[in-house]
């Protein structure tokens, strides 16, 4: 079992982003990851899961890595829905959970959540990926969050002119926490006062059935009693067995949560976007 930690926000955030090579998807920065895997090669992260994940040829080592310095494809069929669907952040408190790049929380940021938080397993991926990716969104050039300019994140501002905010006036409004699910609940459940999302967001987080119960334990502990739940996911994930089909008769034998599939996404492998919320 992975401890929880909180990461704390460096105070020079020029150090955030230094030797980090940087990309644009979906109008969103995010750094690149093969000088990542350059710069952590050998034990230059603390976990040594770069070197795993590169010499081992594999994008999940249970227990030790768990997929968060990729983008998987179902977090690009959450952004769109959450743009169709005109999911409204404007005040919210929301976790981005599993959240790997981060891009979940940053469209959340954008939308002009009050709060987001960001969770992984692994410290390395906040810290070299995660962390950077919400610093170099914050501000960028004559643009400020919630200005919906590159990507619909949500239903657009009011039309009444708010003054730009700066970089560390947006990441006041982030968290960033690394550890097992459970450990990170109890963290978050035992500070004062206890924290509750109206929204938690989480992408390819159902492909291990063993993690099942961690993630609904969890989503029951954090998630607000009128809260929502996004969750992305393939059909089926071959080789460890995971899928929605699996993960809602899960849901539905616990008999806290009830579950509707919102989209189903046809091209390639079968995915789709469930939304849970309490009973």
């Amino acid at each position: 079992v992975k401890a929880a930690k909180e990461h704390s926000i460096p105070q020079d955030l020029k150090k955030v982003l230094e030797n980090k090579v940087m990309e644009t998807v979906v109008g969103l920065s995010h750094v690149k990851l093969s000088v990542v895997e350059r710069t952590c090669s050998g034990d230059a992260d603390s976990e040594g899961i770069v070197s795993k994940s590169v010499s081992s040829h594999s994008d999940l080592i249970p227990g030790v890595y768990e997929g968060g310095l990729k983008i998987w494809e179902c977090t690009f069929d959450l952004m769109d829905y959450l743009s169709e669907a005109e999911i409204e952040f404007t005040n919210k408190t929301v976790l981005d959970l599993g959240c790997g790049a981060g891009l979940l929380g940053i469209v959340a940021l954008q939308g002009e959540a009050a709060r987001v938080h960001f969770q992984d397993y692994n410290s390395t991926v906040i810290d070299e990926i995660t962390l950077p990716n919400v610093v170099a969104n914050c501000i960028s050039e004559g643009r400020r969050m919630g200005s919906g300019k590159d990507r619909k994140a949500s239903k657009p501002p009011s039309k009444r002119a708010r003054k730009a905010e700066s970089s560390s006036d947006v990441l006041s409004r982030c968290r960033f926490f690394s550890g097992e699910w459970s450990q990170v609940s109890q963290l978050l459940s035992n500070s004062k006062p206890c924290v509750k999302y109206d929204i938690i967001l989480t992408s390819e987080t159902i492909y291990n059935p063993d993690y099942y119960s961690a993630l609904h334990d969890t989503l029951a502990q954090l998630l607000d009693r009128n809260g929502r739940v996004y969750l992305a996911s393939k059909v089926h994930y071959f080789g460890v067995g995971g899928g929605v089909c699996l993960f809602e008769k899960f849901i539905e034998g616990k008999n806290v949560f009830r579950t509707s599939m919102v989209k189903t996404i046809d091209q390639g492998l079968q995915r789709c976007i469930m939304e849970i919320a309490f009973k």
